[in-house]
């Protein structure tokens, strides 16, 4: 089982991180307090531990943006929340190599999202995402029974539902506010989720 821990933005977190050494970190592109400029997150990029794969997180950005990041190293993987489309897809494709994760808004147009041959990962969160809420798990079998992508599971995980949210076997667990204390990354949570999803291997 992988983890991806979402949102730092110090030079903390990264530290944290290099301890816990989650499988993928995110940084955040997109409008958020989690927001990140292409020169602080190729700072933090370039203090990243080996082995530690860095994720871009955006909401309809250019693809030409997009592409500059990724060929700049500042991160290996996209990953999309926006209302991007097929023809966007392609369009990055061409411009960017990067494999591609595409967030699903479980409470919309599920299926229609699952149907985007393009994307290497899917990502299930609740609602808009960022919102610290779980979704109802129980419609993921039914969901999932066909899927031919492996999925990161997002949306409100913590140290108290992580046991949870393992037993639905995703692909990884990605955590952002779960892993924090007054709305920054917290060493310790940081540490014990990432050692209970390794646990799971």
């Amino acid at each position: 089982m992988k983890i991806k821990i979402c949102g730092l933005f110090r030079e903390e977190d990264i530290d944290y991180a290099n301890e816990a050494m989650p499988d993928y970190v995110g940084f955040v592109f997109a409008p958020s307090r989690r927001q990140l400029t292409a020169a602080q997150a190729a700072a933090l990029r370039a203090r990243l531990r080996e082995g530690i794969t860095p994720v871009g997180v955006f909401v309809d950005a250019p693809v030409e943006r997009i592409a500059a990041l990724y060929n700049e190293g500042i991160f290996a993987l996209a990953q999309l929340h926006g209302h991007e489309d097929a023809a966007y897809l392609a369009a990055l494709k061409r411009l960017c190599p990067a494999p591609l994760i595409k967030a699903v808004r479980i409470s919309r147009d599920t299926q229609h999202a699952l149907s985007m041959d393009a994307v290497d990962f899917f990502l299930f969160d609740n609602g808009a995402g960022g919102t610290g809420q779980t979704f109802d798990w129980g419609i993921l079998p039914d969901l999932t029974a066909c899927l031919r992508k492996p999925y990161f599971l997002a949306g409100g995980l913590n140290g108290d539902n992580i046991t949870a949210a393992l037993a639905l076997k995703p692909f990884a667990i990605d955590v952002s506010s779960g892993a924090e204390t007054n709305g920054v990354k917290d060493r310790g949570k940081m540490l014990s989720l990432v050692q209970q999803v390794h646990a799971w291997r």
